[in-house]
């Protein structure tokens, strides 16, 4: 027989001081713990945002991103003429070249870091038509010195409104647009590849991007796997991806663009996750033990209580698990608690150094259901194991040493 759950219920309004504390507790950590985890989500939703299977990257050989990649302009063009699965538009190729740089500029909360610059052909807004959009002022125009910047980047940047002026190596770019994403090129600033080029002493873009006819396979092997693998990674046999890395004039690593933005979040979105674990586990130790002291508080203030349960009837287990679902809620309105302290944070713009980039992305918090469900999950396992030992305690009460204690 279960002892009426009613009777915990109102043993922790009678004992609210106590119960108010633990939930205090309990949801200031999980706040922290699901803080962090909006911000990975955050991070993580960004870069894979418009991540399309339709799309190929094409990288230096050995490349892990755009940044340590590098072809000639001559090499790019050939590359771009002599693969076939290359959809076709009405100007020609659907591909074009870009070339990925870090801008150190100054944010408004001061310092300075480096923010993405990317140079880009005119068939790069073709390609993503339905994604890039400019929002307010105009798109550069091609061959001039003038920039588009992302939205994200406007109120966090210096210099980034229209009409004002970023130098690049001694070269005056003006801001004619905004330029609007929903994924990682809303925290970009974009002109125009030759120009770029030119100002900043490259000879050549960092990668090719390109439409894919439809229904072809690259055979890519993941990208993030190779970040961790001691062997080089490489592509099956017959594949496009295989063909392209042993080709005598252009080699080249290609994969979709999906797997390759999902693999520039592995490092950052894996130090974030450490960090959370690392801050839940530190301060889930106290929590743990505040839930602890508030049950076996309890547990003594009731032993008498308990000694008449037993003595009409009622079983050690009934009573271990009556304890225990007493802590259980403890936990659950303390994640509630903590749920409630973040969702203010969600859509807070944020910034942080992508380190496989080594350029600050911007970007949102995002609390959404999975994080949720972490909070509620990790606010109830905290309530359990504190509430473990005190229930255990309970349960093994003698029916008459209990009803002689005062």
């Amino acid at each position: 027989m279960l002892v009426p759950l009613s009777y915990n219920l109102r043993s922790l309004f009678v004992r609210k001081s106590a119960t108010l504390l633990t939930v205090l507790g309990v949801g200031a950590v999980v706040a922290i713990v699901s803080g962090t985890l909006a911000l990975q989500q955050g991070f993580h939703h960004m870069f894979t945002t418009g991540g399309r299977d339709d799309v190929a990257v094409f990288l230096r050989p050995g490349a892990t991103n755009e940044g340590d990649s590098q072809f000639s302009r001559d090499r790019g063009l050939k590359l771009i003429k002599s693969v076939p699965e290359i959809e076709i538009g009405p100007n020609g190729p659907l591909a074009g070249m870009e070339a990925y740089l870090a801008l150190l500029l100054a944010p408004k909360r001061g310092g300075v870091t480096n923010v993405p610059l990317r140079g880009v052909q005119p068939v790069t807004f073709e390609i993503r038509a339905k994604e890039v959009r400019i929002s307010e002022g105009r798109n550069f125009t091609p061959g001039h010195d003038e920039l588009v910047v992302g939205a994200r980047l406007v109120d966090r940047i210096e210099n980034c409104r229209i009409g004002d002026v970023l130098t690049l190596n001694k070269t005056p770019f003006k801001v004619v647009g905004i330029l609007d994403h929903d994924g990682q090129f809303g925290g970009e600033i974009w002109g125009d590849l030759d120009r770029l080029l030119a100002a900043m002493g490259r000879y050549g873009p960092n990668r090719v991007i390109a439409q894919l006819k439809p229904g072809i396979e690259l055979g890519s092997p993941d990208p993030a796997k190779a970040l961790f693998s001691d062997e080089p990674v490489e592509p099956d046999e017959g594949t496009v991806a295989a063909r392209l890395l042993k080709d005598t004039e252009v080699p080249a690593k290609v994969c979709t663009e999906s797997q390759y933005l999902s693999s520039q979040t592995v490092m950052l979105s894996g130090m974030l996750v450490f960090i959370g674990g690392g801050l839940g586990f530190i301060m889930g130790l106290a929590a743990i033990f505040t839930a602890m002291n508030t049950m076996l508080a309890s547990v003594a203030a009731r032993t008498r209580e308990i000694g008449i349960l037993l003595s009409i009837g009622y079983r050690p287990f009934p009573i271990f698990l009556s304890f225990l679902f007493e802590a259980l809620v403890l936990g659950l309105i303390g994640g509630l608690v903590g749920c409630v302290l973040t969702l203010p944070f969600n859509g807070v713009s944020a910034g942080a150094m992508n380190f496989q980039t080594f350029t600050e992305m911007a970007f949102a918090f995002r609390v959404g259901p999975m994080v949720l469900l972490v909070a509620i999950g990790f606010s109830i396992a905290l309530g359990l194991i504190g509430g473990a030992l005190p229930a255990w305690r309970a349960a093994r009460l003698r029916p008459t040493a209990a009803l002689r204690r005062e």
